[in-house]
C-alpha cells in the first residue's frame, strides 16, 4: 500500500490544501515540519498521535522536522471560545526544554525553535513582511478566530497565525520545507502560511492536517479538555497509560490501533475479526504497543 492510501486508511487524513500531494507523498521526498506550542512541561497522548506522522513520513523517504514554538506559546494560539492566558516567559523556556528532551526520545529528528528567528524581528519589519500580506477579513474568516470574536480576542492572538505562516515561510527559506502537518484543528494557520510563501515566493507549498483523536464522546485527548495522559512517566505512569487505554471503548479501539501503532493493515484487521465486544482484547494489545513505544516497558 503506498504511503497516501495508508495514512487515508488509518484515518490520519482530513485535509489536504491539493491534490498534487498525494503523487508528491507517494513517489517524492519531502521535507515537512509539524510543531507544538511549550505550553506545559510534558507532551499528552494527544501530541503523541500527532507526532507518530513524523516517523511514518520519515519510513517513506520523507524528512522530519519538529518545531517547538517558543515564540507562538509566548502569544497563545485561539482556541475558539476564550483567550488564553498570558504565558510566562521563564516557564515556556523551561517547559521549551523538557518538551526537547521528550521529542529526542521518541521521535530522533532535527528540532528547531520559532524563537530563535522571532527574538530580534522589529514591530514595523513583522508588520511589513508579514501583516501587509494577510487581510484582516481573510483572517476574521478563520474558523477558531471566527467562534472567538464573540467572546473577544485580543490582537496578539489574532496575530498568531501570522506567526505560524512565519514559521513556514522561514523553514522553506533555511530548511527546504514544502510541507506543515498538523492536527485539524490548525488548517487556518497552515493555509495563511501557504498563502504568505505564495505571495513572498511565487512557489506552492502544502498543508496536511490529521483527525484529532477523541474519546467515545467526540471529546479530544488534550489537558485543555481536563484529561491529559502524559508522556511524562512521572505524571502518567507506564501501568496508568496502559490502563486508559485498555478501558476504550469497543467502538474506538480498532480506530486507535491505526492511529497509535505501526501495526500492519492484515495484523489490524485480524485483532478486529478476533475481538469480542467487551472482552477487552484488542485494547490489552493497544495497552502493551503504546506502553512499549513509549516508555520501552513491557506489560
Amino acid at each position: 500500500m503506498e504511503l497516501y492510501e495508508d495514512l487515508k486508511w488509518r484515518g490520519l487524513i482530513n485535509q489536504i490544501s491539493s491534490e498534487k500531494l498525494i503523487k508528491k507523498l507517494n513517489e517524492e521526498s519531502l521535507t515537512f515540519y509539524i510543531g507544538t506550542d511549550p505550553t506545559a512541561d510534558s507532551l499528552h497522548l494527544g501530541h503523541y498521535s500527532s507526532f507518530l506522522i513524523t516517523k511514518r513520513l520519515a519510513m517513506h523517504g520523507h524528512k522530519p522536522i519538529m518545531l517547538i514554538g517558543g515564540a507562538t506559546a509566548l502569544v497563545g494560539d485561539p482556541r475558539g471560545s476564550t483567550e488564553r492566558d498570558l504565558a510566562d516567559k521563564n516557564r515556556v523556556f523551561q517547559s521549551f526544554n523538557k518538551l526537547k528532551e521528550q521529542l529526542k526520545k521518541l521521535f530522533p529528528y532535527e528540532i528547531v525553535n520559532n524563537y530563535d528567528w522571532t527574538k530580534d524581528l522589529k514591530m514595523e519589519d513583522f508588520l511589513i513582511e508579514y501583516g501587509k500580506l494577510i487581510t484582516t477579513s481573510y483572517m476574521t474568516n478563520k474558523e477558531l478566530v471566527k467562534k472567538q470574536l464573540t467572546s473577544g480576542i485580543s490582537f496578539a492572538e489574532f496575530s498568531y497565525m501570522l506567526l505560524q505562516g512565519m514559521d513556514f515561510y522561514h523553514l522553506l527559506k533555511e530548511k527546504n520545507v514544502t510541507l506543515q502537518v498538523a492536527g485539524s484543528d490548525q488548517w487556518g494557520n497552515i493555509t495563511t502560511g501557504i498563502e504568505i510563501v505564495r505571495k513572498k515566493t511565487g512557489k506552492e507549498v502544502y498543508g496536511l492536517t490529521m483527525p484529532l483523536i477523541t474519546d467515545e464522546n467526540g471529546k479530544k485527548f488534550g489537558k485543555s479538555e481536563g484529561n491529559a495522559i502524559w508522556l511524562n512517566p512521572d505524571k502518567t505512569s507506564p501501568q496508568e497509560l496502559y490502563n486508559f487505554l485498555y478501558n476504550v471503548s469497543d467502538c474506538i479501539v480498532i480506530s486507535l490501533l491505526k492511529k497509535l501503532t505501526f501495526l500492519s493493515k492484515e495484523e489490524i484487521e485480524l485483532i478486529e475479526k478476533e475481538h469480542k465486544p467487551n472482552s477487552h482484547y484488542a485494547q490489552n494489545i493497544l495497552g502493551k504497543q503504546i506502553v512499549y513505544d513509549i516508555h520501552n516497558i513491557k506489560i
